[in-house]
């Protein structure tokens, strides 16, 4: 595929910016337009698409776990009918086609889930029984230990859609509280919604969460290049790290993994990346949850950051945690 030929007027023609409609992709997409428009010189049009994980009220596990979200977008890049793409990186699949390349991984915004809850309540106040709203099986097993921890008593409820619909349900008294991305919601402007940003020590985020991908057909080596001016290697390392933990695991979009790479320094110089793992059963009562932590390359590159995510699942499966996702309901 070829980069998008100058318009008849001598001015470049736009490139076509391919994402989903949802507010949040809009507001995602359209950071990344400003960030290509500054370092290609070219007009960015967005183009609307509409993914079947979008349209499906159905659980994502059970039309293909989130992957539901790139397929559309991935088939009008190959297609042509777009120039490049903007995904969640949570939302790709951790095998990449070989006719398509991540172009960019620009800086990742905070990782972490944030609490919605009424009346202004962090977790630790919730009530007794409290009905806590989630689509993610990794949020629900976490939730669910914690609170057997603190000796609380919560109920989660199977949620989807979009950020307003499920603060909706907060609003409504319909639940007592909702979990979401804090990525999200600071694209979306409404990080003061948030009642808690939830620590990680407590709820390990899903791999790539916070990180958006920009990804372009590989045969458009010229577009690849410019679009990777807006990378960052150390995001980058990260989520690969993150990434090639949940591949190791051999587990889907749908189970309950949960991971985090924390780039670590002397204030200067990032020197160090520590990685921690958690896999539980659905119903929390039962979690392996791992860290290890390794050096960091002057110059960050993938295959280092993949060895340490095929390492620390390889001491998890150890400690069982393939039995963990075994038991899990699709």
């Amino acid at each position: 595929m070829n980069a998008t030929p100058p318009a008849a007027s001598g001015r470049p023609a736009p490139l076509r910016l391919g994402t989903r409609r949802s507010a949040l992709a809009m507001a995602q997409s359209g950071l990344i337009a400003d960030a290509v428009r500054r370092v290609t010189g070219r007009p960015v049009e967005l183009v609307e698409i509409t993914t079947r994980g979008d349209v499906s009220r159905e659980d994502l596990a059970q039309i293909g776990g989130t992957g539901v979200f790139a397929t559309a977008l991935r088939e009008a890049l190959l297609r042509g009918e777009v120039d490049f793409a903007v995904h969640s990186l949570k939302d790709l699949p951790t095998v990449q086609p070989d006719d398509l390349v991540l172009a960019a991984l620009p800086t990742r915004e905070d990782p972490r889930d944030a609490l919605v809850a009424r009346d202004g309540l962090t977790f630790t106040e919730l009530p007794p029984g409290a009905r806590i709203g989630t689509g993610s099986p990794r949020r629900t097993s976490q939730l669910r230990a914690w609170a057997r921890s603190l000796g609380m008593e919560i109920e989660t409820v199977s949620i989807r859609g979009n950020v307003d619909t499920r603060i909706g349900y907060v609003r409504s008294g319909e639940l007592d509280a909702v979990v979401l991305a804090a990525a999200g919601l600071t694209r979306l402007g409404r990080l003061d919604e948030a009642t808690e940003i939830l620590d990680a020590d407590h709820i390990l985020p899903a791999p790539g969460q916070g990180a958006l991908a920009v990804e372009c057909a590989a045969a458009n080596a010229a577009l690849a290049a410019q679009l990777a001016e807006i990378d960052d290697p150390y995001t980058r390392a990260a989520v690969t790290a993150e990434r090639s933990l949940l591949a190791a695991l051999e587990a889907g979009c749908s189970a309950p993994v949960g991971a985090l790479a924390d780039l670590l320094g002397d204030g200067q110089a990032v020197t160090e990346m520590r990685l921690r793992g958690v896999v539980g059963t659905p119903d929390g009562s039962s979690l392996v949850q791992l860290s290890i932590t390794g050096p960091v390359p002057a110059a960050p590159g993938e295959e280092a950051a993949r060895l340490m995510g095929r390492e620390l699942a390889a001491e998890m499966l150890a400690k069982g945690a393939a039995g963990l996702m075994g038991e899990r309901a699709l």
